[in-house]
């Protein structure tokens, strides 16, 4: 069990580091999306008021442990300083005298953010020395970017073990609690829905699911290589991943009470283009060589009916290629329906993945979704059963 915040005792005068995720979207030097901030702030707000010394460190890009000053994060005070309400102090490094003397000047309640930890090398690898570095002085570690959980780097893990003091931030803690309700000891039946393109990439995610969930809900273009897998002829337009033919077969035989659902009809057109004609087929039907670019309406259908005879629900990829109109009805009408059961308290509802959350902001019912994590790897990893590195050091 991990210990949060609320743990922690008189804060006066320490100096707490706060590993945050601040690869926020940007251009020109212009933060263009501020909910990774917002979401962070109530993390910087708590311990402000307490009056502890805030130390703030992320990364940003990928400068591959180069000083590279379009990546460094002095742009992302301004946006930082508003979303918290106070100043913000930047320091034009991660380590070195230069952070040594900063901390030096800090008074109780003070904020500073430090320069990108990507701007070396060291971060990523791990390095004992760079981890000590980071923690020198320390008296509490606040991990709050699960989004980072994943990776076993300086600031993420390795720092950790040089600090007395290891919690979980606000946004980290309510990452955890959401994940645990849906996958760690939810409210049965459980419903996992899962698309994208490739089972390839979501193998030891559908391995884990079938052991934990009741109804297992495959949509994408992954459908089509299940569907294959039961014999079903998919033809030129399809995305089947042939070697992952047999490994389907297995997961459909070793699937157990796990209910797994399938589309009986998918969507095709004469080309994968805006405003084209959208086709309905049965899956036994399927047109030569057409692109199939959604499911089908009788499985819409199916999978909002399988969710509706469920507590629980989490959701990882889109069922269709929602990018594109009129491709995304599918998508869109699941993404309703369960918005719907949430808004009446029938159903908890965890989505996370970067295409998911995309399409359901794009549907109009983001704000209606019990939950939904901003992580990509890091909630891939967590539903496959995998043990975080970032979220290791908070335990025990």
């Amino acid at each position: 069990m991990f210990k949060t915040l609320d743990d922690l005792g008189n804060l006066q005068g320490k100096y707490v580091f706060v590993r945050a995720d601040l690869n926020v979207p940007a251009k020109d030097g212009q933060v263009t999306d501020t909910t990774r901030i917002d979401r962070f702030a109530p993390t910087v707000q708590f311990l402000h008021d307490k009056g502890a010394k805030v130390i703030i460190a992320s990364h940003f890009g990928r400068p591959k442990g180069q000083k590279t000053p379009e990546f460094s994060l002095g742009f992302l005070v301004e946006a930082l300083a508003k979303a918290v309400g106070q100043p913000i102090t930047f320091v034009p490094d991660c380590v070195g005298d230069v952070v040594k003397q900063a901390k030096a000047n800090m008074k109780d309640g003070d904020i500073i953010l430090l320069e990108n930890l990507r701007f070396y090398a060291q971060e990523e690898d791990n390095e004992p020395t760079f981890c000590q570095q980071l923690a020198d002085g320390i008296d509490v570690y606040v991990h709050d970017a699960f989004s980072t959980a994943h990776r076993a780097h300086a600031s993420t893990a390795g720092m950790a073990a040089y600090v007395p003091v290891r919690v979980a931030g606000r946004l980290m803690q309510a990452e955890l609690e959401a994940l645990n309700k849906a996958l760690g000891q939810p409210v049965h039946p459980v419903a996992a829905l899962v698309g994208g393109s490739k089972v390839s990439t979501k193998l030891d995610l559908l391995a884990n699911l079938i052991k934990k969930v009741d109804y297992l809900l495959i949509g994408g273009g992954m459908a089509h290589t299940f569907l294959a897998a039961k014999g079903i002829p998919m033809g030129e337009g399809s995305l089947v991943e042939p070697d992952m033919v047999e490994t389907a077969q297995k997961i459909l035989a070793g699937a157990g009470a796990c209910q797994i659902i399938l589309p009986t009809d998918l969507v095709w057109a004469d080309a994968f283009a805006e405003g084209q004609e959208a086709h309905i087929a049965d899956v036994h039907a399927l047109p030569a060589g057409k692109p199939l670019l959604d499911i089908g309406p009788q499985s819409v259908k199916a999978f909002i009916e399988a969710i509706a005879q469920c507590k629980t629900l989490i959701w990882n990829g889109p069922v269709g290629a929602f990018e594109v109109p009129p491709f995304n009805a599918g998508t869109n009408e699941i993404a309703q329906a369960v918005a719907q059961m949430t808004k009446e308290g029938r159903l908890l509802s965890v989505a996370g993945g970067g295409d998911t959350v995309s399409a359901l902001k794009k549907a109009g019912v983001a704000k209606d979704i019990s939950y939904i994590s901003a992580a990509g790897g890091a909630f891939l990893e967590w539903m496959e059963g995998k043990t975080l590195p970032g979220v290791q050091v908070l335990e025990g």
